[in-house]
This record gives structure tokens, sequence and C-alpha cells, in this order.
């Protein structure tokens, strides 16, 4: 047996043995055995590597996805706060959200720190009806029977007891007759006078020459709209409960034309705006009906810049059929000072002109972190990550800021530069150290290079006590059109979305100078056609307390 073994193993061997002898002048043209086989065996291992890394690829895109399905949920179902500091808040939140709650048990022992985290209010009971609403008295007086005593002796008033209630009268429409009598000579009949011969007064200017609309209807309409966010239609249904005809076609077209009555007024508003040392822009979409050469479904943009100078607060909205840098840039191209926007590309042409500083949004670097959070479900969410440790560092910058938001200038100015500085390279470091050890693909990396990559911009507020943290003022400015948007879905044509864009300026404008948004509107469009000069027109712009009269 050990025999055939043998013959078997030489028999094996014996073709390899017979073909390098007979090879053995070629070693130099051809591979040995040994190095063949170290080949395959490096082609194996590198398709085992490239296998693996396909493996760690694949995972990480899936986790990937996995951040983008968790924050898409979140974003639809979830709560829209950006908090994730302190418990107690959170909590009190949770409670008083719930209408239900509050209906059934008012009275519910509450934790006190948990209420007064969630509100500063001292006392309780009704507040008082405002004194500006006039008073109708009713009387519940006794009857008479009822005002003698037992005894015989007739009661004597000694005080009264006083509560009120508020009462709601619908709107109340009227008709304006306006009547100008006729004067005629009745003994020459005129033909001695080279005057007319039947003389009647000429009407007063108006804003809408031969039409019904009054000052009071037309600013209505406009603070339905773009304040209330009623469309135009459902204010016809409303208008039609009354008795009154009017359609939603003929209202647009009077927005339309009061709009270019105004057109002067936006032309001086749009100076003194871009007069303002700081300005904050954002954009927002929009669709619009009827461009010329575009579809109806194409997406088009509503441009927002708000002026930063409390003493002279200003928003203008801006229509634009394009989301490009070419029409911001244009629209700003006379513009000094500072600019303050999110990390939106379409801003840094602006920001390389030497007239003009550009600051950065702190508010969407924390939303970028908020964002990596809510990507992970709650099983998968662990407390202490890097995300949250991120966010705990920014609040330190806003903690900061409200120390400085009520001081002056220069002591707003030294304390960012004392406390906020050193917060801002401690935290620069520390992203810095972050790189390395988080996927650049996953929403924490991005978020890590999204505010590396803004860095410069994000740090510019300490350098100019009037340059804000962030750019909330703007946003706010913006939130009533993206909600009066979901209400009225779009603009019929170009020409509206103008006149959209205009009175979203007026209103939110007059709303920031603290004015009531249709006292304004009235008194504009009664003011505005006897307006001459820019002098006139400056009065009729809104201001920081009571219109001029």
């Amino acid at each position: 047996s050990c025999m055939k073994r043998y013959s078997k193993v030489c028999g094996a061997i014996y073709p390899y043995v017979l073909h390098s002898i007979l090879m053995k002048d070629r070693t130099d043209s051809r591979p040995s055995i040994v190095d063949e086989l170290k080949q395959r065996l490096l082609e194996s291992e590198r398709r085992a590597t490239d296998s693996e890394a396909r493996a760690v690829n694949s995972e990480a895109r899936v986790r990937h996805l996995e951040e983008k399905l968790q924050l898409a949920l979140a974003r639809l179902y979830g709560r829209k706060t950006e908090k994730h500091f302190s418990p107690a808040v959170e909590q009190a939140e949770l409670l008083f959200d719930e209408i239900e709650v509050r209906a059934e048990s008012p009275d519910s022992v509450v934790d006190k720190t948990t209420v007064e985290a969630h509100t500063r209010r001292k006392g309780g009971g009704r507040k008082p009806l405002p004194d500006s609403l006039p008073r109708v008295e009713i009387v519940h007086d006794l009857s008479e029977t009822a005002k003698v005593c037992a005894c015989g002796t007739a009661l004597k008033r000694i005080g009264e007891e006083v509560s009120e209630r508020l009462e709601l009268i619908p709107a109340k429409a009227q008709v304006l007759r306006e009547i100008r009598p006729k004067y005629a000579c009745p003994g020459c009949e005129g033909t001695d006078d080279p005057k007319p011969a039947v003389r009647v007064a000429d009407l007063p200017p108006r804003l809408l020459p031969k039409s019904i609309a009054t000052p009071g209807l037309l600013a209505h309409i406009v603070t339905s709209k773009f304040v209330d966010g009623l469309p135009l239609y459902r204010q016809s249904k409303m208008l039609t409960r009354h008795g009154i005809e009017l359609s939603d076609g003929k209202m647009s077209r009077w927005l339309v034309k009061v709009a270019v009555a105004c057109s002067r007024l936006r032309e001086l508003f749009v100076r003194q705006l871009l007069s303002s040392a700081v300005i904050g822009v954002d954009e927002t979409h929009l669709q619009v009906l009827k461009e010329p050469g575009r579809k109806d479904s194409s997406r088009s943009w509503a441009w927002v810049i708000r002026s930063m100078d409390f003493e002279h607060p200003g928003t203008l909205f801006l229509y634009s059929t394009s989301r490009s840098a070419q029409f911001i840039t244009e629209t700003l191209k006379d513009y000094r000072g500072t600019l303050v926007t999110d990390g939106y590309a379409g801003y840094n042409e602006l920001g390389r002109r030497e007239e003009i500083c550009h600051a950065g949004c702190w508010a969407h670097a924390r939303r970028k972190f908020d964002e990596a959070i809510k990507g992970f479900s709650g099983k998968k969410r662990k407390k202490g990550t890097l995300a949250e440790e991120a966010l705990s560092r920014i609040r330190q910058l806003y903690l900061i800021e409200k120390q400085a938001r009520d001081q002056l200038p220069e002591e707003r100015l030294a304390l960012r530069q004392e406390k906020a500085l050193p917060v801002l390279y401690e935290f620069h470091d520390w992203l810095q150290a972050a790189v390395p050890r988080t996927p650049p693909k996953g929403a924490l990396g991005e978020a890590i290079a999204y505010t590396l990559g803004q860095w410069r911009k994000l740090i510019v507020y300490t350098e100019d006590p009037l340059i804000p943290i962030d750019n909330n003022l703007t946003e706010n400015a913006i939130r009533p059109f993206v909600i009066g948007r979901k209400n009225w879905l779009f603009a019929g044509s170009p020409a509206g979305a103008q006149a959209s864009a205009l009175f979203y300026s007026l209103v939110e404008t007059a709303r920031s100078c603290g004015l009531e948004p249709y006292a304004y509107l009235r008194e504009l469009f009664e003011r505005l056609p006897y307006a001459q000069s820019d002098e006139d027109l400056a009065v009729l712009l809104p201001k920081v307390g009571s219109p001029e009269h």
C-alpha cells in the first residue's frame, strides 16, 4: 500500500518536474508557478478588500438613508421645537400643548418648577377687557315690590355690582352716497359766462377712480388676505353671506391696480431699506401661473430683505422667477453694509464685494445638529452624542447673547469678545477634532462640515455690536408668507405676484413698527392720491409709533 501511495505521488508531481526541466531555459519569459500563485493570492486578497469596502460603504449608505427617513418622519409628524436641553421644559410643553388636558383637569397639580419653566405669568384670573372698547350699559334692577323691606321701609341703593361680557358685531357694510349739487344761472343760462353753464363740485382724488372700492374696503381685503391668510375666493363667499356680490376676480384686479398706484412709494421704501447698516436676506419658493415661457408647475421665488435697524425696521418682499445669485446681486448692487444670510451659495458673490461684510447665521448651524439628532429613532438615540454636545456649546453662545441683548452697543461688543470668543475658539477646535471620527455622508458629518465651512461668517458678529447672532428676524418676517401660501397656494399671474410682494412688504413693516395693519393701510389708501412729491410719500411710509396725520 505504501508503494502504491508513493507511485501515485510520483505520478502526480512528475508532470510538474518534467515541465520545469523542459522550460528551464525560458524562465525569464514566463513567471514561475510560485509567482503565479502569489499573484492569484494577491488578486484574491484585493477582491476580498474591495468586497469589504463595498460592504462598509453599503452599511454607511443604509445608515445615511435611515437618518434621512427618520428626519423626514420627524418633519412630518414630530414636534418642530429645537430644544434638547431641559427635560422639565419639554415635559411642560407636552402638558400644555394638550387642549383636552387643560379642559378636563384645569386644577391639576403640576410640579412648580415645570410651570415656572413654561410661563412667567404671575397671578391668575381673567384679563380685563380693553378700555378702548365702547361700553353699552345694561341695568338689571329689582322690581318695585322687591325694593320694599318686610318692615315696610323702602330699600336704599348703597352701591352696585358690575360685570362685563364681550359682544362681537359682525362686519358692517354700508354704501357711501356722494351727492354733488348742480348749479346753473336762471337768467342768462350761462351765455354771458365763459365758464360751463352747469357747475358741479369736483370729486376728491381717489386711489381707484370710477370704482366702488373705498379705502376701507381695500384695506379690509388686503388685511384679510395678507395678514389673516384668507384667499380672495373665501372673502367673496363671506361677503355673499351679507348680500354683497363681489367676485374674487374683481378683487384681484383691484389689488393689482392698487399695487401699481403704490409703485412710487415702493421705490422710496426700497431706497430707505437699503440704507440700513445691517440687513438680512432669505428666500422661499412660490408658484405663479401664466408666467411667459414657463409651465404653471414651475417654481418661482419670493426674496425677503429685512432691516436689522430696530428704530427703523422694514421688510421688503421681492418676486423672481429664479433663485439664481444674479437676481439678488443685481438688487443689492448699490448696497453698502452688513449682509446676514444662511449658507446658500448664491450669497457668496455678494460677500466677495469689499463694501459688504457677510455674516452667517448660528440658527442654521444649530438646526443642522438638531436634524442630526432627529435622524435617529428613539431606540437608536443615545444620550451624550456629539450632536448634543455641539448643541450645548451653541446654547452657551445664545445665553451670552441673551445677556448682551439689552446692553449698549459698546458693552455688547465687550461682552461678546470677553465671553463668546473663548467659547467659539474651543468649539472650533472641538469640531476639527470630531471630523476624523464622523462619517462625512451622515447628518452629523454634514452639520460639522457646514459649520466649519461657514466659520468665518459665523464669528463676524463678535466684531460688530449691530450684527445679530442669527438671521431669525428675517425668518420670522417670512413666516406669515409661508403660512398664507398654504391657504392661497399660488399667485394667478406675475402681476399678482408683484402685488402680493408689495402688500406683504407693507403689512409686515407696519407690524414690526407696532402699527395695526388695517388702520395703517386705510390711512395710506386715503392719503396716497394726495401725495405729489417724495416728501409727501415719505410721510406715508410705516414708522415706529402712531402714523402721522
